[in-house]
């Protein structure tokens, strides 16, 4: 059961947060790591509005793994929760390389 409820509760924290970033209109680039510390020119060339929307949304899909790893963690503990994670690890590696690739072809 613990792990139904920890799998429930990393997909209702990640839904939360990419839904905060969704309607952010753009003030949750400063909790992005890395680019708030980029300077004001570079800041400049890249739409924090749209930037903020698509992370939002990649963070509500990431809820997806860990509600199919509760559902499967109803009927083989611990298995769900570990599919779920090394999911995730996926799927965050394949932003970081889509983050560093938008921002370099949106600054030149």
């Amino acid at each position: 059961m613990f792990f139904v409820i920890f799998d429930l509760g990393m997909a209702i924290i990640f839904f939360i947060f990419g839904l905060l970033f969704y309607k952010s209109k753009g003030k949750a680039s400063n909790y992005i790591t890395g680019y708030n510390q980029k300077g004001d020119e570079e800041r400049k060339k890249i739409d924090e509005d749209e930037m903020c929307k698509v992370y939002g949304i990649r963070m509500m899909y990431w809820a997806i793994p860990f509600i199919v790893g509760a559902i499967i963690d109803i009927f083989k503990p611990g298995i769900g929760c570990t599919l779920a994670w090394i999911i995730w690890i996926g799927l965050f590696i394949w932003h970081m390389f889509d983050r560093v690739e938008r921002e370099n072809t949106k600054m030149q």
